[in-house]
């Protein structure tokens, strides 16, 4: 039986083959798996690195092994394997999707890092509003509160511009023969979304846009106008709980990680987690 914060023996074998990796010669190398229960610890508890309890071993090996995981995109891997296996099973529901964003308070000592690789954003996703830095993380999930795909920014960015780079990025793979699914049959948002821009691009792909409209002044158009469906933009809470589901997890409430490349490999990993707890509830 797995420990808290602990993968238990079926989850580790969904991703073990994920985790090869070269020997070390002349040197005892430490388990993958104790060395991810040990990112697991620290996602979970939101505690330092240093502070990490001795059965994982050196907090340095696991830091170290983490961030060798993050460069290589391993966690990206774990969760596109989740979406297989989930969407394999008709687990995840093709075609309800949900957007949204949710601000995290960061520390200060997430601050004033270098910009390191292409791959790192020039103000590493970090923005200042009244409570002080702040990172935003940008959502896409399904009727079943499964994540789908996320991005970064500063507080500072609107969620309207992240709408379209999200929704273009979203590729659920399957086992069977066919391409991958990226659009659904409707898309909720609330009123933050509500742009003529991102109702055009929903009736490019057909894609419902379900999203209230902004008490404003509006030119008249000509056609029928937009129905907007109430009952079906109940479900959007789904969204809502996916992200304090998420925030339990300590170190994705508030941002400790100076890289914004760091910061996402935890989401991922917190997302994977996500992925598990719906895939082995539903077994069970």
């Amino acid at each position: 039986m797995a420990k808290r914060y602990e993968l238990s023996d079926e989850a580790w074998a969904v991703v073990a083959d994920l985790f090869t990796a070269a020997h070390v010669r002349d040197r005892p190398r430490n388990s993958d798996r104790l060395m991810l229960d040990g990112v697991l610890w620290v996602l979970c508890s939101g505690a330092a690195w240093r502070d990490m309890p001795e059965r994982f071993g050196s907090w340095a090996t696991v830091y170290h092994r983490f961030r060798v995981w993050r460069n290589r995109g391993t966690f990206d891997q774990m969760l596109r394997r989740l979406h297989l296996k989930l969407n394999d099973k008709g687990l995840i529901a093709p075609h309800t999707w949900m957007i949204d964003s949710t601000a995290v308070r960061a520390t200060r000592a997430s601050s004033g890092a270098e910009k390191r690789g292409p791959d790192e954003p020039a103000d590493h996703a970090l923005g200042r509003s009244r409570g002080g830095l702040t990172t935003k993380i940008h959502m896409l999930c399904d009727a079943n509160g499964i994540p789908l795909r996320f991005l970064l920014s500063g507080c500072q960015a609107s969620d309207i511009s992240y709408a379209q780079p999200l929704l273009d990025r979203v590729s659920i793979p399957t086992s069977q023969r066919g391409r991958p699914r990226k659009r659904c049959k409707w898309l909720l948002a609330d009123k933050g979304y509500d742009a003529e821009a991102l109702r055009r691009y929903c009736d490019r792909y057909r894609m419902q846009p379900v999203i209230p409209l902004r008490s404003m002044k509006r030119k008249p158009k000509p056609g029928l106008p937009r129905l907007f469906d109430r009952p079906k933009y109940r479900q959007r809470n789904i969204i809502e709980r996916m992200f304090g589901w998420l925030k339990e997890n300590r170190r994705i409430v508030t941002r400790f990680d100076k890289l914004a490349k760091s910061y996402a490999a935890m989401v991922s990993l917190a997302c994977v987690m996500q992925c598990m707890r719906r895939y082995f509830s539903d077994r069970a």
